[in-house]
């Protein structure tokens, strides 16, 4: 028996034999599908519910597999809130069966299609990657914010008044990043990292951004791409490259190796972290933590 139709058995015995815990709590609770969306939701939210990440600090959401644990946690949340865009692509199916019983919310319906990414005609080929892009994520979260009031008419004040708290703290920061890359930019600096996560990084703050694996972790990167990428960082005179905390950094490690066979000494810095927060009460442990450690890494590093 497969396991998708194993997960499928059990996500229905859950559904139809769980008793519902829902009724005996203090708060609200509300599961997130990763660490940034989480701390995106606790920023609006406050004390009203109890927020959840569904995937652990460090865990890659391409590749992530929901357990019996999660279908219990998402089948016994009061609402279920996810970033779209196949960005958890092996919990689709899951997310379909929930919403015939469950109140979800899908960020990505909240983002102006037009400033949407794409690598391919496909719909899973939308690049999911929209927090590294401040202003986008930030209309993501007014979503967010609009969405959580719909479904708790009774949080309306408190909601805005989170929401408009937590968007000027993300409009500073998308200006503080806006300032250190365009020094980055007037060196001519190109950011060479592990796999394909920063394009509206470089689209939102025109830096250019290259990378050994695509969209998604689950590709795996061929000698062609190892090869082109050596030769954009001989070409470019990159300083450095970047590894990230939630992939091996074996590969990115053979572009450094190939870079010395030219006899270019490159640094292999990091990891940025990308997918996942950092452990809680770290620096990158929350969104903005993330952003600004990212960016300090990648200014110290790439700065001449």
């Amino acid at each position: 028996m497969s396991r998708l139709i194993c997960i499928a058995i059990a996500f229905l015995a859950l559904l139809s034999c769980k008793p519902d815990a829902k009724g005996h709590r203090e708060k609200p609770r509300i599961v997130a599908t990763t660490s940034i969306l989480a701390d995106g939701i606790r920023n609006l939210v406050g004390e009203q519910a109890e927020v959840v990440a569904l995937m652990p600090a460090g865990v890659d959401p391409h590749l992530y597999k929901a357990s019996v644990r999660d279908l219990d946690l998402l089948t016994n949340a009061d609402l279920v809130v996810f970033h779209g865009l196949y960005l958890e692509g092996k919990m689709t199916e899951i997310f379909e069966k929930l919403a015939l019983s469950q109140a979800l919310i899908d960020i990505s319906q909240g983002l102006p299609k037009e400033r949407l990414i794409r690598s391919g005609p496909e719909s899973h080929s939308v690049d999911p990657h929209i927090w590294f892009d401040v202003e986008l994520w930030s209309i993501a979260m007014d979503y967010a914010s609009e969405e959580i009031i719909e479904w708790k008419p009774e949080w309306k004040n408190n909601i805005e008044q989170n929401s408009n708290n937590y968007l000027g703290q993300l409009e500073s920061l998308d200006l503080e990043v806006r300032t250190k890359v365009n020094e980055l930019r007037s060196s001519n600096q190109v950011l060479v990292t592990a796999h394909d996560a920063f394009a509206y990084f470089g689209k939102a703050y025109r830096l250019p951004v290259k990378s050994l694996q695509g969209l998604s972790t689950l590709s795996e990167p061929g000698l062609r791409d190892l090869t082109d990428l050596i030769q954009i960082v001989e070409e470019n005179n990159v300083k450095a490259i970047f590894a990230e905390q939630t992939i091996s950094p074996k590969a990115i490690r053979a572009v450094v190796a190939g870079a010395a066979e030219k006899n270019r000494e490159v640094i292999l810095a990091g990891p940025l972290f990308t997918d996942s927060l950092d452990a809680e009460g770290t620096p990158a442990g929350t969104y903005i933590g993330m952003v600004r450690t990212n960016l300090q890494i990648i200014y110290e590093n790439l700065l001449p």
